[in-house]
């Protein structure tokens, strides 16, 4: 028979939380778990996160060197035997590549940077490339097997 003087809360239904600054009965009276003195201890008290007491910050203890050129291109590379490997495929159509056709199939990202031709690995198929730039050594290969080059 339920009286109320027997009345629970259902299991899982009450969080047991901190009841702090309830006395010193609680256990967690007085300063209410925040310590006797400093910032923290004080109303309205904070700080940036990386602040560091007054201690010299991270970020100027740590030397600071070298240099970062604003002005660098960084090229998306195609190696040659990737695009053999297109063409082995067969997804290239008239032995034509340009920076559309590598983006089809995936061998550069949409972003708008240059693409470069780099000569790791061999062609043996008659290719005619048109991008922003090649290696030495991919003009050579492209040219030997009869491929034309284009600079975009």
């Amino acid at each position: 028979m339920d009286i109320l003087s027997n009345l629970k809360y259902i299991k899982g239904s009450r969080r047991n939380r901190k009841r702090v600054a309830r006395g010193a009965g609680s256990g967690r009276g007085k300063t209410a778990t925040r310590g006797s003195n400093g910032q923290m201890s004080r109303s309205g008290a904070k700080h940036k996160a990386w602040f560091e007491g007054g201690q010299m910050p991270l970020q100027r203890r740590v030397p600071k060197f070298g240099f970062t050129n604003i002005f660098k291109v960084y090229y998306q590379v195609v190696n040659l035997n990737s695009l053999q490997k297109l063409v082995e495929d067969k997804k290239l159509k008239k032995g034509l590549v340009n920076i559309d056709t590598l983006k089809a199939v995936g061998l550069v990202s949409n972003n708008k940077q240059p693409v470069k031709v780099l000569g790791n690995g061999e062609i043996k198929s008659k290719l005619q490339i048109e991008v922003n730039t090649f290696s030495q050594s991919a003009k050579e290969k492209i040219e030997a097997v009869g491929g034309t080059i284009k600079k975009v």
